[in-house]
Formats: structure tokens, sequence, C-alpha cells
């Protein structure tokens, strides 16, 4: 912790006073032009090949601020013989104007980063990464135009002591941001925006990764602003205000009757603001796995349709509970929703639909106080659940009351 600290110090100071122990590759002069149009994706690549490959302790990638650059697909590769990297987000960025302009880009990423490990990437809140998504939520059934199919904005694999902090992504065609494969991250005091009707766009899309750290952070989207998906464990996000979108969600989990897994999850001090849903985990019937101790805690809900809601039959159809039960199901226990506050848009508050095969086991719903916007009386429904409700508006009918 104390040699993060000491590095992201350090690297401030490098780029403000231009200190002799820091190297700066700036791509201006590496051939970028910045002028929004012309293709700079080669000069970047060029500029992050020499930072990559220099032989000093802290090497930092610039893209200068008062600059537009425009890139098509690319991905900057480690390892890097520097133990710690920096990229500097000063300018704006831009991908092409329409989907059919991309170049191929099988991997379904815009800007990726891959095998850097030490890695620190900040960005300015007055300069935006615009992922120019329209093209694609428009067409969503054209086809693979340009060769690229639904990309993610910003992809980082295998990257492991990672911090992002300062960023603005705005408009990805998919996810604003996937970890994956990645352990001991930050993400902190980033902006992520897309349309309420934008499809897919996931704020912070997590896969194969542990012990993640997301804070102090507005996500307004068109998906989930969080999604937890299988192989995640020792997750923590504090203080992030999401809405509009689908809320935080541990899920799915289990598609196709895959084996999945999730654990140590805990949500703390957060807001959904007109989202569709709040606090969710979402698994598929016939899945196998688990998701266990996920913890929702100090809550506000403004105007979120479901602020509270597991459910084991989960579709992308979004035919919840219509789906056959299946043989297995993903085991969800020791969960605990506490000290939610505000107003619910429907009248279901809390619904718990849960599989009979495995039941959702050891749920704890504590000084929960949710009313309808009107300040009515929201109702709560549930199935094949066991545990405990203290002091809780509306009453969950599934569990004992303490």
């Amino acid at each position: 912790m104390w040699e993060r600290l000491r590095y992201a110090v350090l690297v401030v100071t490098c780029v403000a006073f231009g200190f002799a122990n820091c190297q700066n590759f700036n791509v201006l002069s590496f051939g970028a032009k910045g002028d929004g149009v012309t293709d700079d994706s080669e000069a970047f690549l060029k500029a992050w090949n020499a930072a990559c490959g220099g032989g000093g302790n802290e090497q930092t990638l610039l893209i200068p601020s008062d600059n537009t650059f425009l890139l098509q697909p690319l991905v900057f590769q480690g390892p890097c013989r520097s133990p710690y990297m920096q990229v500097q987000f000063s300018g704006n960025i831009v991908a092409p104007n329409d989907k059919g302009e991309w170049s191929s880009c099988s991997s379904n990423r815009w800007i990726g980063f891959s095998w850097v490990s030490g890695l620190t990437v900040v960005g300015s809140k007055t300069r935006r990464i615009d992922g120019r998504g329209s093209s694609f939520w428009n067409n969503p059934n054209q086809g693979n135009l340009g060769g690229c199919d639904w990309p993610t904005s910003l992809h980082f694999q295998s990257c492991n002591n990672l911090n992002i902090s300062g960023m603005t992504s705005a408009n990805s065609p998919r996810n604003h941001i996937s970890i994956s494969g990645c352990e001991q991250v930050t993400i902190s005091d980033v902006n992520l925006l897309a349309p309420e009707d934008s499809p897919n766009t996931d704020g912070i899309d997590i896969s194969a990764s542990s012990y993640i750290n997301i804070v102090n952070s507005y996500i307004g989207t068109g998906d989930d602003c969080i999604a937890i998906n299988t192989g995640c464990a020792n997750i923590n996000i504090t203080g992030v205000n999401c809405g509009p979108g689908h809320g935080i969600s541990v899920g799915s989990l289990g598609a196709k009757g895959f084996k999945e897994t999730v654990e140590n999850v805990q949500v703390v001090d957060c807001t959904f603001n007109r989202t569709t849903n709040g606090a969710r985990i979402k698994t598929w019937p016939g899945g196998q796995g688990y998701a266990r101790n996920i913890h929702f805690k100090r809550i506000t809900v403004i105007n979120a349709r479901n602020p509270i809601i597991i459910d084991q039959y989960y579709t992308n159809d979004n035919q919840s509970g219509q789906a056959s039960e299946g043989n297995s199901a993903v085991a969800i226990s020791h969960v605990k929703f506490i000290d939610f506050e505000g107003t619910t848009s429907d009248e279901e508050a809390i619904k718990f639909n849960c599989s009979k095969i495995t039941r959702c086991s050891d749920i704890t719903v504590e000084k929960v106080q949710i009313t309808t916007a009107d300040g009515k009386l929201p109702t709560a429904t549930c199935q094949n659940v066991n545990g405990t409700s203290l002091g809780s508006v509306p009453l969950v009918p599934c569990l004992s009351e303490l």
C-alpha cells in the first residue's frame, strides 16, 4: 500500500516538474497530430513501446491537453521493463465517428492494456474518452460492420496492481471499463456516462479478478453501473452514485449450466437514483456454483424500480420467473441488506425470487425503510428463502422477524 502511494505521489511530481529521474513519452513527439481527424493509433503505439521498453524506474505515456486524438482499436501490451508505468490522459480521445469506420477489432475492445503490472491510468475530469457508440446502439442487428462488434472502451487484462483515477468515459459502444484476470485494482473518482437507453453500456464490468476497490465515482449508463461476474472475490465498492442504469449487480451467473462463483462482495454508502434495479443478484436456472458473503450496507434509493432483488430465474429476454427450473441452481447464501432508505417507483420494493433446488439461505434484511414515491407502503415478495428480518419496511413474508 505505501509503495503504491509513494509511486502515485512521485509520478504526479514528475509530470508537474519534469524531474530528471522520470521519463515522459509525449505522443506528439512520436508523430501524433492531435487534430481529432487523423488516426493517431500508430504514434500512440510507438510512444508506448518506447516507454514500455525503457529501463527507468518510472515511465509515463503522456497524452497532452489541448488536443483531441482519434484512435482506432489498439492494445498497449506488456510486460514492461519498468516496474511502474503511467498513462496520463490529459487530452481528449475519440473513436471513429461511425461503426463502419472502425478497423478490425476481433477482441472487441477499443483501448486495451494487457499484462502491464504496476500500471497507473490518470485522466482529467475536463477531458473525455468518447467511444461514439451511437452507431452501434442504433444498429443492433446490422452485423459486424468494419470488423468490430460492440467493443469495450477500456479493457484491462492481467494487469495486477492497477490504479485508475480521474477518468471520464462517455458513450462507450459497450462496457466503459472491463477488468479481467486482475488482482489489486483501485478505481477512484471516475465518471462513466451513456444515455439511459443505450444497450449493454455497463459502467464497470469485472470478471476473474480479486481485491478490487471502486470508490467515489459517478456512473450513469444504460445497463449495470457495476457488474460482478464469475471468478470474482474480495470486491469493495464505496461511495458510488449510480443512475441511470440497472444498479450494482452480482451476475448474471450460471448461464448454459456453467459452474460460476462470486464471493466476498461489499457495497457501502452508495446511491441508486432512478435505476431499474438497486442491489441485485441474478443467476440463470440450471447453473452451478455459488454467490456468497455479499453485503449491501447504508444504501440510498431514489425512485429505484427494484431497490432489492435476488432473481434466480434470470434470462436475457427479461422473462424473469418464466424459465424452467432446471436440475441445478447457483447457491446463494450469506447475503445482507442493511440500512436502506429512500423511495421506489414500483409497488414492490423487495423481491426474492429463489430456486426451490438450492433456496436462498442466510438472507438478512435489517433496517430497511423504503416507501413509494408518493409516500405509500410498498410490498415485498419472496419464495424459497431462509433468513431473518429486523426493523424493516416493507416486511418480507418469507423471513423470520426478529
